[in-house]
């Protein structure tokens, strides 16, 4: 599938903006509507005195078990101790002037159906600034069940504890803070720990953005993984055999491998074997059944399958090149096609021999034995090589040995007989191999597969170098067929393949591969 579509584009770009628009709803939640908030927290309400009331031993939520060393104070048999935790969860700062009573103290802590009794203020190490406002002058003081708390400047984050002795009471009991702050508020927190954090977002707002957060996600994962990419045009079904060149091999089998995966149902099986040879099979099978023939298409490099009365189809335009061992540097001048023929008639027998007619400034050619190494007689780059390069003229020169070594037995006898040596071999990877192995040798391949491979270097011609890009007066290429045994019918899996190479994908395809499409220029396999 396409990984850029539209689609995808739209799915991600929603998850990213549903990700932001939760961390929008953080900074909104604790900055927009509570920009000044004061919070505080019951940390403890224990009770230390030795009466034993229902509710006071471990009934109430900070219960626990009374000390019983209060007994010779007076009133302090029920008495308790509450643990205030006064914080700034805001997200600014807090000054004297932002709390709002009209007393001197800032805020009233007010303790149902107890008596304070006393208080103790304690502080973070690095806040010993905030003990020079709990003086009787500021408002600081307790009377009945309320403790007033001075106007505290508290920056952001800050906090302070009171610890207050209460009596009268049963632990649990509510406590109210009572006060204002300006553009803010004061609220309870709840704690399950002395010292938790408490929640950035209320529960509604963590529920909702969760909520949202994998929503999108989800969503974003279904359209993704989904692959909506339309199956090509005449996407169909069954089997077919695709045979002939293996300069075209490369595409072809792309090609089918990219049509199997977008039509369930297609199997398509490539057969490279050489244009003659694969052309000659399908005019075999149409002879004999032409049921069989309508599953198989031989591509050819050329038209080779003219003669044998086959429906032909122009794909592409396929440039080729000569190749030689990276052992001789023919310089960018390369060949010239004069130089070319008298190597394939056998008059030059070492590379030295074409130092005295190359001009000067050219590099100088070894004293290497010259090592000829063609295609056999079913193949289409070859037929092209003797067409185009050759002026029709066959290779000329014999076939000497059966591995391109001019120093093996086997081509000892007929070297004695013959100026050079010269070997057939049935594929291009073939002749690529053989080239990159044997110093002197020379052969011709497919641009790309050449450009590709280790070992040897192409070679211009005249001058021109080989290339799909600017093909220029440079002769060695041809038109790339696609050969089936009569007019496809339509709905049949050769017509859908067919039509699937004219698409505009598989023709980035074919040029990727170093060809150039019929379709994309007017009059260009002409």
């Amino acid at each position: 599938m396409e990984w850029l579509s539209a689609e995808n584009f739209v799915a991600v770009g929603t998850a990213f903006l549903g990700i932001v628009a939760s961390g929008v709803m953080v900074w909104y939640e604790r900055r927009v509507p509570r920009r000044k908030r004061i919070g505080y927290r019951v940390q403890m309400d224990n009770p230390i005195g030795d009466d034993v009331r229902r509710g006071r031993a471990g009934g109430a939520p900070f219960g626990g078990v009374r000390l019983g060393l209060f007994d010779e104070a007076p009133d302090m048999s029920d008495a308790t101790l509450v643990l205030l935790r006064i914080e700034n969860d805001g997200s600014q700062g807090i000054d004297r002037d932002d709390y709002t009573g009209p007393e001197r103290h800032g805020l009233t802590a007010v303790f149902s159906d107890r008596t304070v009794r006393g208080v103790s203020v304690t502080q973070p190490i690095d806040t010993d600034h905030l003990m020079d406002h709990f003086t009787p002058d500021r408002g600081f003081g307790y009377e009945d069940n309320r403790l007033r708390i001075p106007r505290v400047p508290l920056n952001r984050g800050e906090h302070y504890k009171l610890l207050v002795l209460l009596s009268g009471g049963d632990v649990g009991r509510p406590i109210r803070m009572i006060g204002g702050i300006r553009d803010g508020e004061v609220h309870p927190n709840r704690s399950a720990t002395p010292d938790e954090i408490p929640p950035v977002l209320s529960p509604a707002a963590r529920i909702f953005t969760g909520l949202l957060t994998l929503s999108v996600l989800v969503l974003a994962t279904i359209v993704v993984a989904r692959d909506d990419t339309p199956p090509p045009l005449g996407c169909e079904t069954g089997t077919l055999t695709v045979t002939g060149s293996t300069a075209f091999a490369p595409v072809v089998e792309t090609l089918a491998k990219e049509y199997e995966k977008d039509c369930e149902g297609a199997d398509i099986t490539v057969e490279a074997r050489g244009s003659e040879a694969g052309v000659s099979a399908l005019a075999a099978t149409g002879a004999r059944s032409a049921k069989d023939a309508r599953s198989v298409i031989a591509f050819s490099d050329g038209p080779m399958g003219d003669r044998l009365g086959l429906h032909g189809e122009k794909i592409a335009l396929s440039v080729f090149t000569l190749v030689v061992n990276d052992g001789i540097d023919l310089g960018s001048r390369g060949l010239t096609r004069a130089e070319v023929e008298r190597l394939y008639r056998g008059e030059v027998g070492r590379w030295s021999d074409l130092n005295a007619s190359r001009p000067a400034g050219l590099p100088r050619l070894p004293g290497l034995p010259v090592v000829l190494v063609s295609r056999d007689a079913y193949s289409g780059t070859r037929q092209i090589f003797q067409d185009r390069v050759l002026a029709g003229a066959w290779e000329m020169t014999p076939t000497t040995s059966l591995d391109c070594d001019p120093l093996t037995d086997k081509a000892v006898a007929a070297a004695a007989r013959a100026p050079v040596t010269r070997c057939e071999l049935a594929s291009t990877e073939d002749v690529l191999d053989k080239v990159a192995a044997q110093p002197g040798a020379l052969g011709y391949s497919e641009l790309t597969l050449a450009a590709d491979h280790k070992g040897v270097r192409r070679v211009p011609l005249d001058g021109e170098a080989a290339s799909a890009d600017h093909l220029g007066r440079y002769p060695y290429r041809g038109v790339e067929y696609a050969y089936t045994h009569r007019s496809p019918a339509p709905g049949s899996l050769a017509a859908g393949f067919l039509a699937y190479l004219d698409e505009g994908t598989s023709q980035n395809v074919i040029r990727q591969q170093g060809h150039l499409p019929c379709g994309r220029v007017a009059g260009l396999c002409d």
